[in-house]
């Protein structure tokens, strides 16, 4: 998934850039619902929730969130049993992941209704995590949320240069995922790297998938 106003070109450069991965992944790039964009001054564009600014103390635009989740988690629903799934995405578009992610650690929705499939691995570049504040509580009320928030392997990448969102918002994120109880949770600091991807970052997100998982890297 990627961020504000993401057109197919740039979403089919951003997967080209994921070469080589093993063949046994198969890539989904849905594009986010237009709608008014609050930070923008109301200007409608493809985006995955409403935002008014990127702060850990603004408000979350949790049906906005929830919707975009339930639209993933439908799109991945239709796949066979049998496969390993996994939502990644850049900028807004790791908002929305990291949001899935901890949606599934608590095995609902924000507004309480059931998320319906399990998640093999998460991958968040240049973005933040929504609704930070109530996520400990979320995962310390339950045992089953507590263990798959353990075990959910989480990998999280963010440039030092960022302008639009600042370094401080990946680093806090990754932190309060860590104090929360996602201890399978990978954070890799690229010094130069401002808003946007580099090979060398992809060149990681590959490896790290491969790893995480356990694909046939010679099948590529």
């Amino acid at each position: 998934m990627t961020g504000f106003e993401a057109s197919d070109s740039l979403r089919n450069k951003a997967v080209s850039k994921l070469k080589p991965v093993p063949l046994q992944i198969k890539w989904i790039c849905p594009t986010a619902p237009t709608r008014p964009v609050a930070m923008f001054g109301g200007f409608a564009c493809t985006a995955w929730s409403d935002i008014g600014e990127i702060s850990e103390d603004g408000a979350d635009d949790v049906d906005g969130m929830d919707a975009s989740a339930a639209h993933i988690a439908n799109l991945l629903s239709s796949e066979p049993p049998d496969v390993k799934l996994g939502i990644g995405g850049f900028s807004m578009g790791a908002a929305a992941a990291l949001y899935s992610a901890t949606c599934f650690t608590h095995g609902k929705y924000g507004n309480g209704s059931v998320y319906p499939i399990n998640l093999s691995a998460v991958v968040g570049l240049s973005g933040w995590l929504p609704c930070s504040r109530s996520l400990k509580t979320k995962v310390d009320s339950s045992q089953d949320a507590a263990r798959r928030a353990a075990s959910l392997p989480l990998l999280l990448c963010h440039g030092r240069g960022d302008g639009v969102v600042p370094y401080a918002h990946g680093e806090r994120s990754a932190e309060v995922l860590r104090m929360s109880g996602f201890r399978n949770l990978t954070f890799k600091t690229f010094n130069a790297l401002e808003h946007y991807t580099t090979p060398e970052e992809m060149d990681a997100v590959c490896k790290w998938l491969t790893a995480r998982l356990r694909l046939d890297a010679s099948r590529s």
